[in-house]
């Protein structure tokens, strides 16, 4: 609802009031009344970034949520919902004069404010530490309890993003951003789609406002002859379901900016190519008359193969129901048509909140149940994941993410977060399942457990009989599983067991690591120190038990990397000097009391980001970092020690840097076919390769160079080149 200078708060609420006696007779106008004079005193005087008064914004979230058909409390808990956090009134000011349900409805969207701590950083990522475990419980608890609370946070969203205008840049885009993450795939998984593509669209604008505006030019241009073409399509369906005497309704159907420009990128087309811009929507009364309509429709024109989709045999994750095909119109233009009945109509562009709907004809909405059932799933999590951070990530895991459906053998239907492997299915199917899972074979054909599920395949897991998980499966970097409910049981299940095998187990991963690494100064009480243990010991066995992988290992190797204790016996002091040499040098290391000096890398050993290091002070080429354990400065040591100096990597600095790894194998076809592959997906430059095949044990041995950004990088090539077929052993080595 627009306002102009002139509007009072007074007569925005008439113009709700007017549209609420006209459509919905089942709110008490009197008790909204009450709510807002209520609201407008308390919010006296506060005014919004843009001028106008506050009051506005609480009346705007009403009209939106009388949008959806909300009842009279969740109204008045809209009006009310900023009182307590804005003004003096107290919670039981509120309930003493308006009752718990809407007090507590107001209490629980103040405790959903715990959403804006997982705001994005500057990269666009979520970062972990901004949400406590404990309150998001608390929040999840809320919804699952009444998920009005949800949706009138949704609602407040939509308005604050419909007037984001007024803000500086940076909390456009920061705002944008947390909309685009969190709140528009909630408003997704609610199935409230009439809020879900408008939260989409805004934030798309503030984020890419150069692609939103091309993209709705382009719209604006040709509105006209689409519309004329719409309309002579409808008028041909419209006959054709009068003559197989199918009653229903045709009409055209809008495409939003987001999915237009989502479905560019996913598919790699530019804006005329998209056929789904002219679209009609079919709604019938019956079930049986969309399968019919569909048999018309595909009569009447040819349609396009593999642009149909049933989600009326397989719903989406929210419950959303259609059929959606694709044919080819008149004039010879591609068009999209949706099937659906009126209530699957309704609980598409309301989702929980057609809920209410059925709730005043007294009848009950076992869709509504459906759609919360996931919120109290969550709930079960409580005591199986204690760190806050794996407890986040799974919250994401199952309700921002993209899903698949896949299929057991016996046809169930399985739904999974996108990216989910055989291994994720079998840990989905039953944590047995997965502990012994050894195999799976997809559609009939044996797959690699990292194989990712696409939805409609039909997944068959091979077992053995007394199978244990490995640890290797929860090594993020080789793919075994993709979904945190899967990783979680895996971690419980090495939890369980023996304490001093997950001792000596975490001991030998973490030797390994650092051997493959070319790691030989960091002391295992340095990085017991900086995983908070006070033991070498406890460190051990968190790895043993898979709660610390190697990856997280690499990423505090290189965040720890340069400075080691050792260096330190061997220098009283910094050397303090300027030389005079030109300020080219790498710009990756920072030397201790020297500024504006040329470095360089010591092509003897190679450091990179991660490794302990040292400076040799040349007569006429700056200074050489070398690797802390190169011979040569072991040799230095005894002859040169006055020309080290101290020196540490300077993480700001985006190098690239050369190392060296060897690789021993059992001589295959399309080994290093296999291996460049798998560099060429990591983007790691390979400067050289060196191949020798054994004929007599048919062994071969690769030396390849290989430019990289650090030692976590490296780590996760290591990883992966591991797991290929007949390969044995690779490492870094130095030339």
């Amino acid at each position: 609802m627009g306002s102009t200078i002139h509007d009072s708060p007074l007569e925005r609420f008439n113009a709700l009031a007017k549209k609420i006696k006209i459509n919905h007779e089942n709110v008490d106008l009197e008790r909204l009344y009450e709510a807002f004079k209520f609201a407008a005193e308390a919010h006296q005087g506060q005014t919004r970034a843009s001028g106008e008064p506050f009051v506005f914004h609480v009346i705007s979230v009403a009209e939106i949520l009388l949008s959806l058909n909300l009842d009279t409390p969740s109204l008045m808990a809209a009006l009310l919902h900023d009182v307590v956090e804005d003004t003096d009134i107290t919670l039981a000011q509120l309930e003493n004069k308006f009752g718990n349900e809407v007090a507590t409805l107001v209490d629980s969207v103040t405790k959903m404010k715990a959403f804006a701590n997982l705001k994005p950083d500057i990269h666009g990522a979520i970062k972990k530490d901004g949400l406590k475990a404990e309150n998001l419980r608390k929040l999840l608890l809320a919804m699952a309890e009444d998920v009005r609370v949800v949706m009138i946070k949704l609602a407040d969203r939509l308005h604050n993003m419909r007037t984001l205008g007024s803000l500086s840049a940076k909390k456009q885009k920061l705002i944008a951003s947390e909309t685009a993450e969190i709140y528009a795939p909630l408003a997704n998984r609610l199935g409230i789609w009439q809020l879900k593509w408008e939260l989409e669209d805004l934030a798309f604008r503030f984020l890419d406002d150069h692609n939103y505006k091309k993209i709705a030019k382009s719209l604006a241009e040709r509105k006209v002859d689409r519309d004329k073409y719409i309309d002579e399509v409808v008028q041909i369906i419209q006959e054709n379901l009068e003559k197989n005497h199918i009653k229903g309704e045709v009409t055209g159907r809008s495409k939003h900016i987001y999915s237009i420009w989502k479905k560019m990128q996913r598919k790699n087309l530019g804006f005329h190519q998209l056929y789904d811009l002219r679209a009609v929507r079919i709604h019938v009364d019956q079930l049986k008359d969309c399968y019919h309509a569909l048999g018309v429709v595909h009569t009447i024109w040819k349609h396009i193969p593999y642009e149909f989709d049933d989600y009326i045999a397989t719903p989406k994750e929210n419950n959303y129901q259609s059929i959606h095909t694709a044919v080819v119109g008149p004039q010879g233009k591609t068009l999209e048509i949706q099937i659906r009945t009126y209530d699957m109509h309704k609980h598409a562009e309301y989702g929980v909140a057609a809920h209410w709907r059925y709730k005043e004809g007294g009848k009950q909405s076992g869709h509504y149940e459906q759609k919360i059932a996931w919120l109290r799933q969550l709930l079960e999590w409580r005591d199986e994941e204690k760190n806050a951070g794996d407890f986040i990530d799974r919250f994401k895991s199952e309700v921002f993410q993209d899903r698949v459906y896949v299929m057991t053998p016996e046809g169930e239907i399985i739904d999974m977060p996108q990216g989910a492997t055989p291994l994720d299915f079998a840990f989905y199917v039953h944590t047995e399942v997965g502990a012994r899972c050894r195999g799976a074979k997809v559609n009939g054909k044996m797959v690699p457990l990292t194989y990712e599920l696409i939805s409609g395949e039909q997944v068959h897991v091979l077992t053995t009989k007394n199978g244990s998980p490995s640890r290797d499966w929860l090594n993020p970097q080789l793919g075994y599983l993709k979904t945190s409910r899967a990783r979680a049981k895996v971690r419980h299940w090495f939890k369980q067991q023996d304490h001093e095998q997950n001792l000596l187990a975490g001991r030998e991963i973490l030797e390994k690591e650092l051997h493959r690494l070319g790691i030989s100064n960091i002391s295992h009480e340095k990085l017991a120190h900086h995983f908070h243990f006070d033991k070498t010991d406890h460190l051990f066995a968190e790895i043993g038990r898979g709660e610390i992988t190697t990856g997280q290992i690499a990423s505090t190797i290189q965040e720890l990397g340069g400075h080691s204790d050792k260096h330190k016996e061997h220098h009283e002091e910094p050397i303090q000097q300027t030389i005079e040499l030109l300020p080219q040098g790498s710009g990756d290391v920072t030397i201790y009391g020297v500024d504006n000096v040329l470095t360089q890398i010591a092509q003897c050993c190679k450091p990179v980001p991660g490794d302990s290091i040292i400076g040799f002070i040349t007569k006429y080429r700056g200074i050489t970092i070398h690797r802390s354990d190169c011979h040569n400065v072991q040799h230095a040591l005894e002859e040169n020690s006055e020309r080290l100096i101290e020196v540490e990597w300077n993480h700001e600095v985006n190098q690239c840097y050369t190392v060296t790894i060897e690789l021993i194998a059992m001589d295959r076809q399309g080994l290093l076919r296999d291996i460049t592959s798998i560099l060429a997906n990591l983007e790691i430059n390979v400067l050289g390769i060196n191949t020798s095949t054994n004929k007599s044990d048919y062994s071969a041995r690769m030396r390849l160079s290989l430019e990289i950004a650090g030692v976590a990088q490296l780590s996760r090539a290591l990883n992966r080149i591991t797991q290929l077929p007949n390969v044995i052993e690779v490492y870094r080595v130095s030339d």
